[in-house]
């Protein structure tokens, strides 16, 4: 019997498996197994490297189907993301993400449908590696800011934390509008802008309430 398996990636700092979980059933999917890695890291650690991720080469075979939230689950380096979406795909392993509910499988019917997808599998892999690099950058910039003014007022406290901030960021980068970004994730739409096109004022904010 085909199954379908939920893989999450959980960074302990930012994350939280159950809201990955949630996500995921609210948007109608169902699975037979939830799989999940905490607190590691998706740049530096291939899926194949981490505990729970290098079991589902194993469990996945021809006609399972494997739930992603986002492909920056499986990891944020770009060859590694589009080799083993691609090795996955060969062995029939058909890919679903939750956020914007994208199917990738191994049988387009003729090369142009095949050379759209590996390009959208490109385009994706490449968009979790630069998303990665951004916010790694935005938050060195935010915590430098915090820590330059340390007896300023720390002003109103965000309506985000660092999870949240990160599916603001995940659904923009897919493609998702600033309109509906707010709507999914329950903030404004300034909130959403400032995130989008200030995230070193949105990381500094989050430092000095220690979020």
């Amino acid at each position: 019997m085909p199954k379908t398996i939920f893989y999450a990636r959980v960074s302990t700092a930012d994350q939280n498996l159950d809201h990955q979980v949630a996500q995921a059933e609210s948007a109608g999917f169902a699975f037979d197994r939830v799989i999940a890695d905490e607190g590691v890291s998706g740049v530096s650690t291939p899926l194949a490297d981490r505990p729970q991720g290098k079991r589902l080469f194993d469990l996945l075979s021809e006609g399972d189907t494997l739930v992603v939230r986002w492909v920056d689950r499986l990891g944020r380096n770009y060859q590694d993301v589009s080799d083993t979406i691609r090795q996955f795909l060969r062995e029939g392993v058909t890919i679903k993400t939750v956020i914007n509910g994208l199917t990738l499988d191994g049988t387009p019917s003729d090369p142009m449908q095949e050379a759209v997808r590996d390009a959208l599998i490109g385009f994706m892999a490449a968009s979790a590696q630069a998303q990665a690099e951004a916010t790694k950058e935005a938050q060195r910039a935010g915590i430098e800011a915090a820590k330059a003014k340390p007896g300023r007022y720390r002003g109103t406290k965000p309506s985000y934390d660092r999870a949240k901030m990160e599916t603001v960021q995940n659904l923009l980068t897919s493609g998702e509008n600033v309109s509906a970004t707010a709507r999914a994730t329950g903030l404004t739409r300034q909130t959403v802008l400032r995130i989008r096109d200030r995230p070193e004022e949105a990381e500094a904010a989050l430092a000095r309430w220690g979020l």
